[in-house]
């Protein structure tokens, strides 16, 4: 699928640490506007225990993890959907993302340039100005584009960005609004920024007591925003080959990362290679064959599922079939989370 979580911010708030920990990459990460230009990219495995105890179960030779990429993009300013800064090549490489990280400062240091005592404010800027980018894109779709391309939908599309363009003018982010799937991929299909997920990963201080009036500026943002607390500055002192395999709190983050996309997985199992599959919630058996193979969907006759609670309750093959926990599913079954699947095809 080629997913990607993007992580944006104002300047200096911790964008490229919170990208060198998690990715462990080493890009800089320094105190002036603009240190980050091209955007950084790598690829990071999804913490998975149950594809290990799966793995472990049927002795499997080799582990294959789901992955997310982590792109980090350098800091937005005020004005960027005018132009100020880099804004228009930053904006464009938010558009490439599948999903927003977006860090916010919680702590005080006089030696950070440009730096706000108003994690809100920062929100609010960044906000600003995706969604004047959105509003300046729909509007240029419809005189451009729509209204050249005229057919049957003209209308249906119209007033689904009419209502956009409402909403967008009140200030809200358009991942807010109640869509259907047709709609969401349409929006998707032009880019709009306000449309992808958003997490807040909150970089607070060292110092707990000052952290306290940050805690409760952002605590009013619970309800719109799924919050993450943390303090890079800590986790970038520790152990760097410690991290990853160890630390609870970066597991979550990648972890939540990969949930933002509204992704679960399905597992693989054999003696040569336990794997997991990332796919959207809601993909069926016959979609799901073809991340594995396009023959496989093509010649797709059957699929046979074991639900990971039972395979880790009866641990063996045979003795799942004695207790009639392997069911044979076709095309329109939906893939839960934690299925661990066989599909059965010819070519």
């Amino acid at each position: 699928m080629g997913l990607k979580c993007g992580i944006i911010g104002l300047p200096n708030v911790g964008k490229s640490t919170l990208f060198n920990i998690l990715t462990n990459s080493n890009v800089d990460a320094l105190n002036y506007p603009f240190c980050t230009i091209k955007p950084n990219m790598s690829i990071v495995a999804v913490p998975d225990d149950r594809l290990f105890y799966l793995a472990k179960l049927a002795k499997s030779k080799k582990i294959i993890q789901s992955t997310v990429t982590i792109v980090d993009i350098a800091g937005l300013i005020k004005g960027a959907s005018k132009g100020e800064g880099l804004g228009n090549q930053f904006l464009h490489n938010i558009s490439e993302v599948n999903a927003l990280i977006h860090v916010i400062r919680c702590f005080n240091d006089e030696n950070i340039i440009n730096l706000s005592y108003d994690p809100i404010e920062d929100i609010n800027i960044i906000n600003n100005e995706i969604i004047q980018f959105d509003i300046n894109l729909i509007h240029k779709f419809k005189n451009n584009i729509l209204k050249k391309n005229y057919n049957k939908n003209f209308y249906k599309w119209e007033y689904l960005l009419k209502i956009c363009l409402n909403y967008l003018k009140k200030g809200k982010l358009l991942n807010l609004l109640k869509l259907n799937f047709e709609e969401k991929i349409f929006l998707q299909n032009l880019k709009l920024l306000t449309i992808k997920p958003m997490m807040i990963i909150a970089n607070l201080g060292v110092n707990k007591i000052k952290n306290q009036f940050f805690l409760k500026k952002i605590n009013v943002l619970v309800k719109k925003y799924l919050i993450f607390k943390i303090c890079l500055k800590i986790l970038q002192k520790e152990n760097k080959s410690f991290l990853l395999k160890n630390n609870t709190n970066l597991k979550k983050i990648i972890t939540l990362s990969f949930q933002l996309l509204n992704l679960h997985n399905f597992y693989t199992i054999g003696i040569k290679e336990a794997k997991s599959w990332s796919i959207l919630k809601g993909t069926t058996a016959l979609e799901a064959a073809k991340k594995i193979h396009s023959d496989i969907q093509k010649g797709f006759i059957r699929a046979k599922i074991i639900h990971f609670q039972d395979y880790i309750f009866y641990k063996n093959e045979n003795k799942l079939k004695l207790a009639g926990k392997i069911k044979i599913e076709g095309k329109k079954y939906i893939i839960l989370d934690g299925d661990i699947i066989y599909f059965l095809f010819k070519i």
